[in-house]
């Protein structure tokens, strides 16, 4: 866990840590992996780093479509936590994650394969693992406070929010920002599968996109030159660490056993490899920048 004793601990999870400032939040963005919901031991170095920048780059991006959350990630950011932590407003945030989909892989393949659907929208015969969908989808879910988020139809995801216009709009701005960062992310040479967000208000009622958003821990990023429908993708994010994790013999519960060099440094490069394809510029200026 980062270490500001100064500052009081709102929250922790998995990857990052939230701290009071306030009127205001710090959010930090370790580099902890984690492989079926254990954090292993072994840290990825710059992973936070990376989340951090590609949260800015595409919070910048889309401010036309939805508000967002990002404040500074200089001002206000202690010098220990410089690169991986933003200061962020705070929201009252909404009960659900606003999955998007524009492929069809992970539970939404097998909630197809099992129904012809996802999340209630039924979907045409035949199609195979990774395929594009005809449309891009909102599917939301649940939070879960542990373990795993379950997908919901929209009509649930009206009951949790309380408001059925409210959750309208949810969809219309996740699958907007979707629509606008899958066709940069195209013209470099990466496909966006899916990605999730949160959203909450701010002290105004305005609908304001918050944590993370378009990362290789948020979504799915596969090489273009590499795409083949019908099975699975290789893609930009800890999956080095998946399948290594997959062949140790792990049963999946804690401890999660340590992470070899040689997976961390593969891995490394995955997430950093995403962050320079996707911006355009060095991993190194972003660091720089934050300094």
């Amino acid at each position: 866990m980062t270490a500001l004793a100064d500052l009081p601990l709102i929250a922790s999870g998995k990857v990052r840590e939230m701290y009071d400032l306030d009127d205001r939040l710090l959010m930090v963005a370790s580099d902890r992996i984690s492989t079926y919901d254990v954090v292993h031991p072994t840290p990825i170095p710059d992973k936070g780093a990376v989340l951090t920048g590609l949260s800015v780059f595409w919070f910048e991006r889309t401010r036309d479509i939805v508000a967002n959350h990002f404040v500074s990630a200089t001002d206000g950011v202690p010098d220990e936590v410089r690169g991986r932590a933003l200061v962020v407003k705070k929201l009252a945030m909404l009960p659900v994650e606003c999955v998007v989909r524009g492929y069809l892989s992970g539970s939404g393949w097998s909630e197809y394969q099992s129904s012809g659907s996802v999340c209630g929208i039924a979907l045409p015969a035949g199609l195979r693992e990774s395929e594009q969908l005809p449309e891009t989808i909102f599917t939301p879910s649940t939070k879960a406070d542990v373990g795993h988020d379950e997908a919901i139809d929209f009509d649930r995801a009206a009951e949790l929010v309380g408001d059925r216009a409210l959750t309208e709009e949810l969809r219309r701005v996740s699958i907007a920002v979707y629509r606008r960062a899958a066709e940069h992310a195209s013209e470099h040479g990466i496909l966006l599968a899916d990605t999730k967000f949160e959203l909450g208000r701010d002290t105004n009622g305005l609908l304001t996109l918050a944590d993370e958003v378009i990362t290789p821990d948020s979504s799915r990023f596969w090489p273009a030159d590499a795409y083949e429908p019908g099975r699975g993708q290789p893609s930009f994010d800890k999956q080095p660490v998946r399948d290594w994790a997959a062949g140790t013999g792990w049963d999946k519960r804690p401890p999660a056993p340590a992470i070899p060099d040689d997976v961390v440094a593969r891995t490394r490069a995955r997430y950093v490899e995403a962050y320079e394809r996707i911006t355009g510029e060095p991993f190194q200026a972003w660091l720089d920048r934050t300094a």
